[in-house]
């Protein structure tokens, strides 16, 4: 058995060494995590929700770090079942009100390290994230993407607080952070950067939207139907749900969209997986 206990004073979080503190960011591909086939190298968390099966064997196969954050546990232990043993997390971490006995003493006998997060300030899912990318900064390990697991269904307030956690992710690395559940994907592009996002998979749904959850986003977008021409994102004036890709010829698949606003705005975009 390893189990560790982990202090986090206040929200003093870490950057990523390489951040990049450019104004154009990198083309991205948002679902390029879920093909089984796609170039990203990935870490993933599982938090404490049901898992989509499809998209946790893609995950789980390319992921170089895997963790649990508290009852994801149980989700992966019933998951797995049988083949236990296979599917084991390089850590679990949390304060362990919500994984299950049975399921703990598991994972103890197989030797997973358990790390105690007793924070009650934050969430679970960030305490779990602060590990991660303090193990890949640690390992050195090359890095694309953090895809997470869960933390879209159930609850409205578990949904705003992963939503709070991708608020903190800025401030521990500035890799993409991205939280997968259902259709829905959600990823909060930072401020003052030129986003290119391209859409041609083929994984992605219909729909997309920004959503100024920080506060009033003055926005510019391209490859939307209904683009942002420098307007103002803001609750109770202008939200930009609903809205699709610019119509496209089928034979050459859709042109990336571009986003640049001057605060912090989630992203989310539909899946459809085969």
């Amino acid at each position: 058995m390893s189990s560790v206990r982990h202090r986090l004073p206040g929200i003093k979080l870490r950057i990523h060494a390489d951040s990049d503190t450019n104004d154009m960011e990198g083309a991205f591909t948002p679902l390029d995590c879920l093909l089984p086939s796609g170039k990203q190298s990935i870490c993933l968390i599982i938090l404490n929700q049901p898992l989509d099966e499809k998209y946790f064997n893609v995950l789980w196969r390319k992921a170089l770090l895997r963790a649990c954050a508290d009852g994801g546990a149980n989700h992966l232990y019933n998951l797995t079942a049988g083949r236990d043993e296979s599917f084991l997390p390089d850590y679990i971490s949390g304060d362990f009100d919500s994984i299950k006995p049975a399921v703990k003493a598991f994972y103890e006998e197989k030797d997973c390290k358990l790390i105690e997060t007793a924070d009650q300030d934050l969430t679970d899912f960030t305490k779990c994230l602060d590990i991660m990318v303090t193990n890949i900064r640690e390992q050195k390990l090359q890095v694309d993407t953090i895809v997470t697991l869960g933390g879209l269904a159930g609850r409205l307030d578990q949904t705003m607080a992963s939503v709070e956690t991708l608020f903190h992710a800025r401030s521990m690395t500035d890799l993409p952070v991205l939280v997968i559940q259902g259709t829905s994907l959600a990823y909060l592009l930072r401020e003052g950067r030129c986003h290119q996002l391209n859409v041609s998979t083929g994984l992605e749904g219909e729909w997309c939207s920004l959503i100024p959850v920080g506060g009033p986003c003055l926005t510019h977008t391209t490859g939307l139907k209904w683009n942002l021409d420098n307007q103002v994102l803001e609750f109770g004036k202008l939200v930009s749900t609903s809205n699709t890709y610019e119509p496209h010829d089928p034979t050459e698949g859709r042109k990336p969209v571009t986003v640049t606003a001057d605060k912090p705005l989630l992203w989310s975009m539909g899946i459809c997986m085969k």
